[in-house]
């Protein structure tokens, strides 16, 4: 029992080391970034003191860690320490207690632009692994039974231009044929069920490749294992031993392949958001955070990925255990 709930906290501990070296990282490029957040949101127009009164508001006027190199009267940059009273520290007191501070330019608190847009990315990237995993499974079976043959090699060019393609590509070819030509879909938007078709192929079409791969060398390497000539043996058809045997002991490794990926899903949501004006955290992040500096934003964007991507990894961990009783022995 020990054992275990010493386990559990040294996962969580390097959870929460995980996810504040990936904010901090973050925080650090951002302050390097040259500009003025108060001139990008105030205007070249703003006078002094709308600028002062802009940087105190915000906490601007503090230095951003606890120590720098600031400049003298002379150009000469020297070390000096701050201790707390920097901006750094005050952010993650601040997310200790829930706040992730308000945007710059909206006043509205991040943790509601958050809310109100993440549920958008998961609905797409939930889509996209759905469509992934539709597509993946039943060619990768195909490919494996038929190892070798023209349709496994046709399979296999397939998947591998399906890995080759990038997001960028596949979302405008996409736009162009089916909305544009054909006039089946919208080309952007989130206003009825159909608006989710072009953006999810778009994520999940890479990831479909990949899987499918996956999927055939699973399948090929499990049809050599002896359980199946047991089977075989048994009197069971071709499909029992495909789908009830081979399928489910093939999949361990994909599962694990597809926990990772919802992160991956989650953070390439955002080219695939920007091609297809979806509402979701990438959107949020490159257009109200990155393109207006925001910091507020993109720190509280980052915050909510990186959190979701190791939970994500965690429960695909559990999982892996629980479907390869191997690993629970150990």
């Amino acid at each position: 029992m020990k054992h275990k709930l010493f386990g559990l906290l040294r996962r969580v501990g390097f959870l929460v080391l995980v996810v504040w070296t990936v904010v901090s990282l973050v925080t650090i490029l951002i302050e390097l970034v040259p500009g003025d957040p108060a001139v990008a949101v105030l205007g070249e127009q703003a006078t002094p003191e709308q600028l002062a009164q802009f940087r105190a508001k915000h906490g601007l006027d503090r230095p951003p860690f606890f120590f720098g190199f600031p400049q003298d009267a002379n150009g000469q940059r020297h070390f000096r320490w701050y201790g707390l009273d920097n901006r750094y520290d005050d952010y993650w007191v601040a997310i200790l207690h829930g706040d992730l501070g308000k945007s710059f330019r909206t006043d509205q608190p991040v943790i509601s632009l958050i809310f109100e847009r993440y549920p958008a990315t998961i609905e797409l990237a939930i889509a996209a692994m759905l469509i992934a995993i539709a597509i993946a499974i039943p060619l990768g079976v195909v490919a494996g039974k038929n190892r070798g043959t023209l349709l496994d090699n046709g399979l296999s060019v397939i998947a591998l231009v399906g890995i080759s393609l990038p997001s960028f590509v596949i979302g405008p070819l996409l736009v162009y044929v089916f909305a544009v030509k054909l006039g089946w879909l919208a080309p952007s938007g989130r206003f009825d069920w159909s608006d989710i078709v072009l953006p999810s192929f778009t994520l999940g079409a890479a990831l479909s490749a990949i899987l499918t791969r996956m999927v055939r060398s699973s399948v090929i390497e499990e049809l050599g294992e002896g359980y199946v000539r047991t089977a075989r043996a048994k009197g069971l058809s071709e499909r029992a031993v495909v789908y009830k045997h081979v399928l489910k002991n093939g999949l361990i490794p994909v599962v694990t392949v597809l926990g990772l990926q919802l992160g991956v899903l989650l953070a390439g949501a955002i080219i695939t958001e920007k091609i297809f004006g979806w509402p979701g955290l990438g959107l949020l992040l490159v257009e109200d955070g990155i393109g207006k500096r925001d910091y507020r934003i993109v720190q509280g964007c980052v915050l909510a990925i990186s959190t979701t991507y190791i939970i994500a990894n965690t429960l695909t961990d559990m999982l892996y255990r629980w479907l390869d009783p191997r690993i629970r022995v150990s």
